[in-house]
């Protein structure tokens, strides 16, 4: 297993290393003015000769590409222009909400998704099936953004005097403030380095933070202000696993094995759950993994329409911006987590399916 983990590992360098080079190289094929968009459309010819200057932007192309790359590979992804901040820290700042709302759209695509696929799967041709795969087709070709505004405009316009009003935006009712939980448990954390990185990180998902913290009042308004931009955002994977369950759970309910254990006089509910569901959980594996990748790049217009400071949020000011150093940095983050996650399903294959570790 181990020969096979790191084999795969090794085989995702060559990705990253593409991802990077397009990443910079897009970034900068982008129509406009990095000097002007930052220092306003009246900067002097003086001024944005020194701003290009200070930010090495008139050196070749594939010589800043060289030190990019020298750069990243000692964890630095530089500094904003428009923030005068190491983009490290922008990403520890902002990231953990995306991973936040990332997450949380997951555990309802799979929570919903998985059991209408099962469903649907054992009630073949009933009426069950064909409203889950309507609802499904409809899930897959619905805009994020319009569900989004839609979302809004029923939970937090239409229903605002009813116990079923939602927040359309933020993350905390204002005058709610999310204590850290070191500082509820008097745990003394150092001024600088990982561990206070780690902490902020970690302070900085508010539903982590609460339950770390046992505050429940933080807890139930972070879930408040997640449940429109979660569904929003899970709409199309969970569309995408129930079909995919339901697909799965139809082949391998028609095995010779199944048909053997149910002639066995095995409960049936047994049968689906025992025998069908492991044996069709491995194009699910696949799914969920990488659905959860998705949802970080689908997070740039989630974050955008419910006003959530995430990375999708400022991915999308800093393309606007120009700002080539919080774009690079972003899409490399979201790709790291995509080839992580490609990793985390392929060890899951290899647990699931001991012959593919033989291959």
């Amino acid at each position: 297993m181990t020969t096979y983990i790191l084999r795969r590992i090794f085989s995702s360098l060559p990705v990253l290393f593409g991802i990077l080079f397009a990443t910079f190289a897009l970034a900068r094929l982008i129509p406009g003015d990095p000097c002007r968009a930052i220092l306003g459309e009246k900067a002097t010819h003086q001024a944005c000769e020194i701003f290009i200057h200070e930010h090495g932007l008139d050196k070749p192309i594939l010589h800043q590409f060289v030190i990019y790359v020298g750069e990243v590979a000692r964890g630095d992804f530089g500094v904003s222009f428009r923030f005068s901040k190491p983009v490290a820290e922008l990403i520890i700042e902002r990231l953990p909400t995306t991973i936040e709302l990332g997450l949380s759209a997951l555990f309802l695509s799979v929570i919903v998704g998985i059991p209408l696929g099962v469903i649907s799967a054992i009630r073949h041709n009933s009426w069950i099936d064909v409203l889950t795969m309507v609802w499904a087709n409809i899930g897959v070709s619905m805009p994020v953004f319009w569900l989004g505004l839609m979302l809004a405009y029923v939970f937090a316009l239409l229903l605002k005097d009813t116990p079923f009003w939602l927040p359309p935006s933020g993350r905390l009712t204002a005058g709610i403030v999310a204590v850290p939980f070191t500082t509820v448990w008097g745990v003394q954390v150092p001024e600088t380095g990982f561990g206070r990185n780690l902490v902020d990180f970690i302070t900085r998902m508010n539903v982590l933070n609460a339950i770390l913290s046992a505050n429940w009042k933080l807890l139930g308004d972070a879930i408040k202000h997640l449940i429109l931009p979660s569904l929003a955002l899970s709409t199309i994977p969970m569309a995408i696993i129930a079909r995919m369950a339901r697909s799965s759970m139809l082949e391998v309910l028609g095995q010779d094995y199944v048909r053997t254990a149910r002639a066995k006089g095995l409960p049936y509910f047994k049968v689906v759950t025992k025998h069908a569901f492991r044996n069709a959980l491995l194009p699910l594996v696949t799914v969920i993994g990488l659905s959860l990748g998705g949802l970080m790049g689908g997070a740039v217009l989630t974050e955008t329409i419910f006003g959530l400071s995430g990375i999708g949020r400022m991915m999308y000011d800093s393309i606007t911006a120009r700002d080539y150093g919080i774009v690079q940095a972003f899409t490399v983050v979201i790709a790291i987590v995509f080839v992580f996650l490609n990793l985390i399903v392929d060890i899951s294959y290899a647990y699931l399916d001991p012959r593919i570790r033989l291959e």
